[in-house]
């Protein structure tokens, strides 16, 4: 038996339709705020920071935890809270009801962006991120639980997925948004390589990892990685290149004056790289079916009327000046949002 959290919504929910069509799993266990709509699966609608969810996983052979909120518009503090007192609740919960195995989900940022990391990474590389990008803070602690519970609970393995820049079911992230605006960001002097996980091979990925066909850290994602010159003639976005101080600095005064909802934590994952090999994976016999290509292609698609300028949605109206402003509207936007913000203070 398999029991999946977080199973009425986002990859969750792709991932219970799997498994409950799976001739290798007999029974489903999903969790979640609200029922879904795999029938085939037995549900119970609760709070995973519950202490009585470990009622709900007695039987259960393995539990994949997905229960997440990565939401960019999320408040910080209460994300935080759910995320993290989430997967404590769960990892306890599952060694009290006697599971064997638990399946977590953070991401391949837990690595860091740095220019001076292996290309690719390998999955025992050391994880040098930190917490000043969106939600990474709460997935390092989430790492940091997935290795203290099996010293804690004897007997529990903890298998724990990162997966590349995720792409698809609406995956709405600061690194998706990057596609959205009128020119790429480049900052003068990095390296930018990009690596992407559809989110049909993440959900491959976790259903292989629930089979107990692979264990440990495994990193998801495409084979390969594209460099910055691929991706902006295959999108045929042009380039907006900035100074690191000019382009970080914006984006810390936007973040801090609530103007923007990506720190300037943010911006290192597209100057850097931070892309991985995934040979865990593929010795164990699994391997993605979409190519970094192919699921870019996907990414553009979903970003299709969509307009974004350093991580802010822009409306309409907006996105008709960035059009026609050019290479200059996202140093020119930021400059005076910042302008307006300072003036509005003043006025208080």
């Amino acid at each position: 038996m398999v029991a999946v959290t977080g199973a009425a919504r986002g990859v969750g929910a792709l991932l219970t339709r799997r498994l409950a069509a799976s001739e290798h799993v007999k029974h489903v266990v999903a969790i979640d705020e609200r029922r879904g709509d795999v029938t085939e699966a037995q549900w119970h609608v609760l709070d995973v920071r519950d202490p009585a969810i470990a009622e709900k996983l007695r039987g259960a052979d393995v539990v994949v935890h997905l229960a997440l909120d990565l939401d960019l518009e999320s408040d910080a503090a209460a994300r935080t809270a759910y995320n993290v007192r989430g997967t404590q609740t769960v990892l306890t919960a599952a060694a009290a009801a006697g599971v064997h195995r638990v399946v977590l989900c953070t991401s391949a940022m837990v690595y860091g962006a740095h220019p001076d990391n292996d290309v690719p990474l390998a999955e025992d590389a050391e994880l040098r991120a930190t917490a000043e990008a969106t939600g990474v803070g709460d997935l390092l602690e989430i790492e940091r639980l997935a290795k203290r519970a099996p010293r804690a609970h004897p007997g529990l393995n903890v298998t724990v997925l990162r997966p590349a820049v995720l792409v698809g079911g609406g995956t709405d992230t600061a690194l998706t948004r990057y596609f959205e605006s009128p020119r790429l960001l480049v900052v003068a002097g990095s390296r930018p390589t990009w690596q992407f996980c559809h989110v049909d091979d993440l959900v491959s990925a976790l259903e292989f990892a629930a089979l107990e066909k692979a264990e440990g850290e495994l990193a998801v994602g495409c084979d390969g990685w594209l460099e910055q010159e691929e991706v902006e003639e295959l999108t045929g976005i042009r380039r907006m290149e900035l100074p690191s101080a000019v382009a970080l600095g914006a984006a810390s005064r936007l973040h801090r004056l609530g103007l923007t909802p990506s720190p300037a934590g943010d911006l290192e994952y597209t100057m850097h790289p931070w892309v991985v090999s995934g040979h865990r994976l593929h010795d164990a016999g699994w391997r993605p079916r979409w190519t970094n290509e192919e699921v870019l292609a996907e990414l553009l698609e979903e970003a299709a009327g969509r307009h974004t300028v350093v991580g802010r949605r822009l409306g309409r109206k907006d996105a008709t000046a960035a059009g026609a402003a050019g290479a200059t509207v996202a140093l020119l936007g930021t400059a005076a949002l910042v302008r307006r913000a300072r003036k509005a203070r003043r006025r208080l």
